[in-house]
């Protein structure tokens, strides 16, 4: 990590002195990460790519302010994130995206909402399409705060320090966050695991 660091530092410099094959580095380096955390909080495929794309131009116009205090990778994800929300909020309402949500260590009260992978069984084949199409719908009723870091953590596999640095919040708001970004999800998920709701001829399961 230190070596990352080392080498960030480097290219940062190397950009301040109007290096431009030094920020070329840093997107190549960057790019896979961010466009696919973007794509995670915007489903549109060409809405996502704009604002990865974006991102490496805010990116580049601040660099000269940017003061090492986070790491270069958490600098980038903090100005993709605010993009993403930005975007939300100018269409008025919530993205859709599936996120795997599965539990952590310690976070054993997650493993409820754990999703068994049913591609080998034909039989179970439409209730596993069913299963993912409610919990997109769970998940676009998120407000931002929690879906932000849902996809920070379950998607992108963040740890929580760096989570916190992104969105700018204590430690222990963004466990609090994922916490009711999960049981949130999985309330709504609970009606169709128990059977409660009904199906798409008006039968009840």
């Amino acid at each position: 990590m230190q070596a990352v660091a080392d080498s960030d530092a480097a290219l940062v410099e190397r950009c301040r002195s109007d290096d431009h094959r030094a920020f070329d580095q840093i997107v190549v380096l960057y790019k896979d990460r961010v466009l696919n955390y973007v794509r995670g909080m915007i489903s549109d495929r060409d809405d996502a790519d704009d604002i990865a794309q974006q991102t490496f131009v805010k990116a580049y116009v601040g660099l000269r302010s940017f003061q090492n205090r986070a790491s270069l990778h958490t600098w980038i994800l903090r100005i993709a994130t605010n993009l993403c929300i930005d975007y939300r909020r100018r269409r008025g309402r919530p993205d859709r995206r599936p996120v795997y949500l599965g539990a952590t260590g310690d976070d054993a009260q997650a493993a409820a909402l754990e999703i068994v992978d049913t591609r080998c069984d034909p039989a179970q084949a439409y209730a596993r399409q069913e299963m993912s199409l409610l919990t997109r719908n769970a998940i676009e009723a998120l407000p931002d705060r929690l879906r932000t870091v849902l996809i920070l953590h379950d998607m992108e596999g963040l740890p929580y320090e760096e989570i916190a640095r992104i969105v700018r919040c204590p430690l222990g708001t963004v466990k609090s966050r994922l916490f009711h970004a999960r049981m949130n999800v999985r309330e709504q998920l609970l009606p169709y695991l128990r059977g409660d709701v009904l199906a798409q001829d008006g039968e009840s399961r």
